[in-house]
C-alpha cells in the first residue's frame, strides 16, 4: 500500500499544484468566516443602557449619537464608557454629578455593525456565554461524528455532506425567531462546520509526502487567519447580524456547489488502499497523476508499451510547473503491478472502528497525550487574553490582536517544527505556556503592567502553537485506518478546552481563579507527558494499526535518522 502511494506521488509530484492547491486551501478561509461569527455575535457594545434624556438639562436633550453618550454616560477610570451607569444633573443642594443605574435595553443606536436583537446584557448577560458554549459543543460533537464518518465513508463525501448540512443550519440561525432557536441552530451550524474542517484537514494531509506535510498544513492555517481577518470588513458591509449570517451561509453554499467537482478535492488514496478499495484507489491515483503530469500515463495496464516506467520518469521529463519530480522508489515494482498484486483476489473493504484504539498501547497513549495537550493549549488561552482586555476595549482591535498572535504562532511552528522536530517544539511551547501562566498567577499584582502585557502576549502565542502543533502531530502519528476518528477526538478535546472560558463566564466569572490554577497545573503535567511521544518528522504516515504500534520514542535532543526512500542498490 505504501509503495503504491509513494510511486504515484513520485511520478506526479507530491507538492500541491493548481487545482489541488485551491481545493485544499481555499475552503479554510470560508470555514474561518463561520468560526469567527461566534466572536462577532457575542461582542458587547461599550454602553448597554439607553441614555435617559429626561435626566439631562434642556439644552442637551437634543443631542444624539456619540455626543449624547458623552453628555449622559460617565467614563471608567481605565477609559471607555461605563456599561450600565448614567449621569444625573446636579440638584440645587448637590453641586456635583453622580451616576445612577441605567435602563437595560438592546442599544439600537449603537454604531457597532452587530447590534443584538434581544436583551442580552446586564441581568440577561449569561445568555451570551451560554450561546458560545452551545456553539462550541456543536463543534465538539461535529468533530467526533465527522471523524467516524471519514473512516467509514471517506474524506471527500464527509466534507461535501458537512458543507451541504451547514447551509440549512446557517439559514436557520439567520431566520431564528427566538433565543432558543438560535441556540439549536448554532449548535447544528457548528457541528457541520467542524465536520467539513476535519474532513478537509485529513484529506489534505494524506495527499502530501513527509517533507511537505507541515508546510502545506501551515499554509492552510494562514488561509484560516485570512478568513478571520475578512469577517470585520464583511460585518461593516452587512450592518446587521442576520444579514451577516446569511452572507456567510451563501458563501458556504457556493463552496459546496463548486467543490462537487472531483478535480478540486480527490478522495484520499491512502485511505482507499488501507481499507482495500483497490478499484477506487486505481482511479484516484490515475486522476492524481494526470492532474500533476497529464503527459504521464500511470495506470495504462501491466505490460502496456504506452505507459512510462516509473523508475525512468525523473530522467525523461520534468513535472508540471517546471519542477523535476522526486524519484520513485526503484526497488518497487511499477504501480500497475503493485495494484494487480493487491487485487489478485477481489478484496472486500475492511473498515476499522475507533474502539480498536482502546485495544492498542502506543496509539492510545499518543492520542491521549496529544488530546490533553490540545485541551490545555485552548483552555489556558483565556487566562492570557483576559489581561489584554483593558488594553483592547474595542471588538475590532481585540480581534486583530488575537489574530496577530495566532499568525505569529503559525509562522513559528512553520519555521521550527521541520528543523528541530515536532516533539521538541511542542515541548518548548508547552513550557513557555506553563511558565507564563504560573508567573501571571502568582505575581500579577507585583509585576509592572508592561511585563504582565508581555507575558500575556507570549502565553497567548505559545498556547496557539501548542494547539495547532498538537492537532498536526496527532494527524501524523495516528494510523490511516482510524485517523479520522482519532483526530476527531483530539479536535473535540480542543473545543472542550475553548468552552472553558464561556462556561466560567456564565456565573459572572466567579470561577476564573480556579480556572487559572487548574490549567496552569495541567500545563506542567503536559510537559512531562509530551516527552513520551514519538517523533514523526520525516516519517511516512502509518497505514495500519500495526504501523502505529511500531512507533518508538527516540532521544529528545537527537533526531531519528530520516527514512531512506531510495534503494541501496540499483537494479
Amino acid at each position: 500500500v505504501a509503495v503504491a502511494v509513494a510511486a504515484a506521488m513520485a511520478l506526479g509530484g507530491s507538492r500541491p499544484r493548481g487545482r489541488r492547491a485551491v481545493g485544499g486551501w481555499s475552503p479554510c478561509a470560508v470555514l474561518a468566516l463561520g468560526w469567527a461569527l461566534g466572536w462577532a455575535l457575542g461582542a458587547e457594545p461599550p454602553h448597554r443602557c439607553r441614555p435617559d434624556t429626561a435626566l439631562l438639562p434642556p439644552p442637551l436633550r437634543r443631542l444624539g449619537g456619540p455626543a449624547l453618550l458623552r453628555a449622559a454616560v460617565p467614563r471608567l477610570p481605565r477609559g471607555g464608557w461605563s456599561p450600565c451607569q448614567l449621569y444625573r444633573p446636579p440638584a440645587p443642594s448637590i453641586p456635583a454629578l453622580w451616576a445612577v443605574p441605567g435602563v437595560c435595553q438592546a442599544p439600537r443606536a449603537d454604531p457597532s455593525p452587530l447590534s443584538p436583537q434581544w436583551d442580552l446584557v446586564c441581568a440577561s448577560r449569561w445568555k451570551v456565554p451560554l450561546e458560545q458554549t452551545t456553539h462550541l459543543l456543536g463543534w465538539t460533537l461535529g468533530s467526533v461524528t465527522a471523524g467516524l464518518a471519514c473512516d467509514r465513508f471517506g474524506r471527500r463525501p464527509t466534507f461535501l455532506l458537512s458543507l451541504a448540512l451547514a447551509v440549512p443550519a446557517g439559514l436557520g440561525v439567520a431566520l431564528a425567531m427566538n433565543f432558543l432557536m438560535v441556540l439549536v441552530a448554532r449548535l447544528l451550524f457548528g457541528a457541520a462546520l467542524a465536520g467539513a474542517f476535519l474532513a478537509l484537514y485529513v484529506g489534505r494531509l494524506e495527499l502530501c509526502d513527509p517533507p511537505h506535510r507541515l508546510g502545506v498544513t501551515m499554509v492552510a492555517g494562514f488561509f484560516w487567519i485570512v478568513g478571520e481577518l475578512l469577517l470585520p470588513g464583511l460585518a461593516v458591509l452587512c450592518r446587521d447580524w442576520r444579514v451577516l449570517q446569511g452572507a456567510v451561509t451563501m458563501i458556504l453554499a457556493l463552496l459546496a456547489a463548486g467543490w462537487w467537482c472531483p478535480a478540486l478535492l480527490l478522495e484520499s488514496p491512502r485511505w482507499l488502499l488501507a481499507t482495500r478499495q483497490v478499484e477506487r484507489a486505481r482511479k484516484t491515483l490515475q486522476a492524481l497523476a494526470d492532474d500533476n503530469c497529464p503527459q504521464d500515463s500511470l495506470l495504462t495496464g501491466a505490460g502496456g508499451s504506452e505507459g512510462p516506467d516509473p523508475r525512468s520518469a525523473p530522467s525523461q521529463s520534468r513535472g508540471c510547473g517546471g519542477a523535476v519530480p522526486e524519484p520513485a522508489p526503484s526497488w518497487a515494482p511499477p504501480l500497475p503491478a503493485e495494484l494487480e498484486a493487491l487485487s489478485e483476489e477481489p478484496p472486500r473493504p475492511r473498515y476499522h472502528s475507533v474502539c480498536e484504539i482502546c485495544g492498542t498501547r502506543v496509539i492510545w497513549k499518543n492520542g491521549v497525550i496529544l488530546g490533553f495537550a490540545a485541551f490545555i493549549g485552548s483552555g489556558i488561552r483565556h487566562c492570557f487574553t483576559r489581561n489584554l482586555v483593558p488594553h483592547l476595549p474595542h471588538f475590532f482591535s481585540s480581534h486583530l490582536a488575537l489574530l496577530g498572535t495566532e499568525a505569529a504562532a503559525c509562522l513559528f511552528v512553520c519555521l521550527t517544527a521541520e528543523r528541530f522536530g515536532r516533539r521538541a517544539i511542542l515541548l518548548l511551547c508547552t513550557v513557555l505556556t506553563g511558565i507564563s501562566s504560573l508567573l501571571l498567577l502568582a505575581l500579577t499584582q507585583y509585576l509592572l503592567e508592561l511585563i504582565v502585557l508581555t507575558l500575556s502576549v507570549v502565553g497567548t502565542a505559545a498556547s496557539h502553537a501548542v494547539t495547532m502543533l498538537s492537532i498536526f502531530f496527532a494527524s501524523e502519528v495516528l494510523p490511516t485506518v482510524v485517523r479520522g476518528a482519532g483526530l476527531g477526538l483530539v479536535l473535540g478535546a480542543n473545543f472542550v478546552g475553548k468552552a472553558a472560558a464561556p462556561i466560567t463566564a456564565i456565573p459572572n466569572s466567579r470561577g476564573f481563579f480556579l480556572h487559572h490554577v487548574v490549567f496552569a497545573s495541567f500545563a506542567i503535567l503536559a510537559v512531562l507527558s509530551i516527552m513520551l511521544l514519538p517523533e514523526s518528522q520525516g516519517r511516512s504516515l502509518p497505514q495500519s494499526l500495526q504501523d502505529g504500534e511500531s512507533q518508538r520514542r527516540p532521544p529528545l535532543f537527537r533526531r531519528p535518522p530520516p527514512e531512506d526512500h531510495l534503494p541501496l542498490l540499483a537494479p
